[in-house]
């Protein structure tokens, strides 16, 4: 038997045998660990489910997807060659195809070892042959080359392995352990953001200042608009205000622990959402499929985690409510899940929050319920696959919505035309409420000017995801958005996507890991943009908890100069991020994103940030001073992770301080 093997191993030497190796198609992998900004991963057709087709060359086998997306394989280091071929797929529109384009790119074992370059719709397919011998991490990676991800849908055709040991796995990233960065709320009482506010005179106000603390708490309103009166046990200010004007309000609040007080700046006049909306949001986990108990027991939940008490303010109720028209205005009436919708509007607004609904201006929602127009002036649906009808209810339906006591629409799928929204502008304008109007969604840049006109928010993306490239493709895209953003308009990003998620099917914790969500909030707050929650409110956890109610995150989303931030700098190949905000206090808010697999030093040059001599450095999501430095400052930041930090002008050290 010796002498056998002797033998065999002889002969394999001396003939340069190798063993036979074997395919192992792409599209046999597990496609459900893919990550991509939309759609899922499909084997053998594209994520639109259409054939394999790039440049009019048709392919049976291969893996459609989508840019931003990121593809994870485990080899075991004997894996022999990766060989596919590559390029954007046909099947997108042709005004998106025209302006499609993505680069593939190939990392193993945290190197790239090969790059397409940019790619474009109806190019032809780019062939690709590698060697992955002794590698043990490949990574598919498709860039949206930072343009937008319209059209992106990008094939992975005729792509297979070669393989002699065990078969490659596809593969998520490791999710890290949960950490809080915030410190542990203090029992003295703080008077948490927003610090200004916008109402119109002679309309119903409602607003709770945010008071964190142990209770109970007292607290006092000085100097209020003639017509407005604060509850100090619970701080509910309601009324109407008599006229227009600028009042500063100096709020107090008391508890055993201590006091503090703030100053208030509530302004009377044309404008209201002088910051973001804050509240929560149905959609993200319940889909559908709502119902009036749902919204009060989210109601009750927000208040019994104190939530208002960081400036959370609505309860916003999304697709799913509507029956059939009828009424005093002939407007959309709830189904039998809402039997008495008055009564739920002021079940809400018992408990000092604001409430929302939602609309199309199609025949149909998105969801399939009645939208605010028409085939009939009956208002029957008579083709359903129609998106615009031939009659407008808007005006019945604003005056139901007003009748009811809602202080919120989102007007949804599509509001891509300015005519619609000019006439729910108006007619909110004239309902006697201050009713914020938010349109959704992927309102089209070219009229950005007009959304900063008519809307209060407009949603700048389509729907978000609890994925990595969902959130950062959407996050990192908005810097030319930038200047239209101003208080009273916000550009929308999207709902946060943090907790117990589920759109009305498994409810789950989101995938994004803890360093993601930290990467999620600091980036929606830089943004300036609404904070709503789309979590099951009865199911949250301390660490979620504890990234929505740090107060000085909260701040700098809050921050009463409404200047959305901007990028400062960006490193594709390094894969990081870095923006700044520039805050009414005169100090900055930077964000120090590393979108990379690996942990990162990066820098902040005060060049960079347009700063002259020594700077104050604090640690925001830390709520702790780190410092004085005189040029830059310098930190490690994990992987996908993010440093966030405030930045104002520094003085002469001391013992308390240093100097870098």
């Amino acid at each position: 038997m010796h002498l056998l093997l002797l033998g065999l191993l002889l002969t394999i030497l001396c003939t340069g045998y190798k063993p036979p190796t074997r395919i192992v198609w792409l599209n046999e992998l597990d496609l459900t660990n893919v990550d991509q900004s939309a759609g899922k991963a499909l084997a053998n057709q594209s994520m639109w489910r259409t054939p394999l087709s790039i440049s009019g060359e048709v392919f049976k086998r291969g893996v459609g997807t989508h840019a931003a997306g990121v593809f994870r394989v485990k080899l075991d280091g004997r894996t022999v060659a990766f060989k596919a071929a590559v390029g954007i797929d046909d099947s997108a529109p042709e005004h998106e195809l025209k302006q499609a384009s993505a680069e593939f790119i190939i990392i193993g074992d945290g190197k790239i070892i090969w790059r397409s370059g940019v790619m474009h719709g109806r190019q032809k397919a780019k062939k690709l042959a590698i060697s992955t011998k002794g590698i043990h991490s490949l990574i598919l990676w498709v860039d949206h080359a930072g343009d937008g991800i319209a059209g992106d849908r990008a094939d992975w055709v005729n792509a297979r392995f070669e393989v002699e040991g065990a078969n490659p796995v596809s593969v998520k990233r490791k999710r890290e352990k949960e950490y809080v960065l915030s410190p542990v709320p203090q029992k003295q009482p703080h008077i948490n953001a927003p610090y200004i506010l916008g109402a119109r005179a002679g309309n119903p106000f409602l607003f709770t200042i945010p008071v964190s603390g142990e209770r109970p708490v007292h607290i006092i309103a000085r100097d209020l608009p003639d017509g407005l009166s604060v509850d100090e046990r619970t701080g509910i200010i309601t009324g109407k205000a008599a006229q227009n004007g600028t009042y500063k309000v100096t709020v107090t609040a008391k508890n055993g622990y201590g006091t503090d007080t703030k100053e208030l700046t509530i302004e009377i006049g044309k404008k209201i959402n002088r910051t973001p909306p804050m509240g929560w949001n149905s959609w993200n986990v319940f889909g559908a499929d709502i119902s009036d108990q749902k919204i009060r027991d989210m109601t009750d939940a927000l208040v019994a985690l104190g939530l208002n008490q960081y400036g959370y303010a609505y309860i916003n109720i999304d697709d799913g409510w509507q029956g059939q028209r009828g009424g005093k205005f002939n407007a959309i009436m709830p189904n039998k899940k809402f039997p008495d919708m008055k009564a739920l509007v002021d079940y809400v607004h018992s408990k000092g929050l604001k409430i929302g609904i939602y609309s199309s201006p199609w025949v149909q929602t998105y969801a399939g319920y009645t939208g605010s127009s028409a085939d009939t002036p009956e208002g029957k649906i008579i083709n359903a696959s129609r998106r615009y009808g031939a009659v407008s209810f808007a005006k019945q339906d604003v005056q139901q919505w007003a009748a009811w006591g809602f202080d919120y629409v989102k007007y949804d799928w599509v509001t891509n035309d300015i005519a619609h929204t000019a006439e729910l502008s108006y007619l909110f304008r004239q309902s006697g409420r201050d009713i914020t109007l938010s349109i959704s969604n992927a309102a089209p840049f070219e009229l950005a000017e007009d959304w900063s006109r008519l809307a209060n928010a407009w949603r700048t993306t389509g729907d978000i995801h609890d994925s990595w490239c969902s959130m950062t493709t959407i996050g990192f895209l908005q810097n030319k958005w930038q200047p239209f953003a101003k208080p009273g308009s916000w550009n929308d990003p999207d709902m946060l996507v943090l907790g117990k998620l589920g759109w009305g099917k498994d409810i789950h914790t989101t995938n994004l890991t803890p360093d993601e969500q930290y990467t999620h909030i600091t980036l929606w707050s830089l943004l300036a943009a609404p904070l709503l929650i789309g979590c099951d409110l009865k199911q949250m956890d301390a660490f979620t908890l504890s990234l929505l109610t740090n107060r000085e995150v909260i701040a700098v989303d809050q921050d009463a100069a409404g200047i959305q931030g901007q990028r400062v700098a960006a490193d594709r190949e390094k894969e990081t991020e870095i923006w700044s905000r520039p805050l009414g206090d005169g100090s900055i808010a930077v964000g120090l994103f590393n979108l990379s697999d690996n942990l990162q030093e990066l820098s902040i040059d005060w060049k960079q940030l347009h700063l002259n001599g020594k700077q104050r450095v604090r640690n925001i999501w830390q709520q702790k001073d780190l410092g004085v430095y005189s040029k830059n400052y310098t930190s490690e930041v994990p992987a996908h992770g993010v440093v966030f930090l405030k930045i104002r002008p520094g003085f002469n050290c001391n013992n308390n301080r240093r100097t870098e």
